[in-house]
């Protein structure tokens, strides 16, 4: 699938001898690239993340909404500063059902974004007021 920055999708399938050739093409809505999306993996991705950490005594994982009104709408991860200030990690983001892995510091949130943190309980629910209140 491919997501252009004007905010078009495009189902893209790869011919079967040469993976670089379009074998066929398809516009998506953004309902149809979330259902898409969802049957892919984006919930299978985070089960496996949350799965994989119960197997570590201590250590969590949450998904943590990015609300409308949060002072990170619409700001850079790294304005957080997430790590420094709760040693919990930001391991993906999930936005319209899109797995973004290990965002990078400049990766900008949205809106109804759902952070997907790794940490301890007590990172994890000072992530959560970062998140709400800045």
């Amino acid at each position: 699938m491919i997501t252009y920055r004007d905010g078009r999708f495009e189902l893209i399938v790869s011919g079967h001898d040469d993976p670089d050739k379009v074998a066929a093409s398809a516009g998506l809505t953004a309902e149809e690239t979330n259902t898409l999306a969802n049957l892919l993996g984006a919930p299978q991705l985070v089960a496996r993340l949350s799965e994989q950490q119960r197997e570590v005594a201590g250590i969590n994982t949450w998904q943590l909404p990015v609300n409308q009104g949060s002072p990170y709408d619409g700001r850079a991860l790294g304005d957080t500063e997430m790590r420094t200030r709760t040693s919990a990690s930001i391991v993906a983001v999930v936005r319209e059902g899109t797995v973004h892995p290990s965002p990078r510091p400049d990766f900008e949130f949205s809106a109804g974004d759902l952070v997907v943190v790794v940490g301890t309980a007590d990172g994890l629910r000072a992530a959560g007021e970062i998140l709400e209140r800045g």
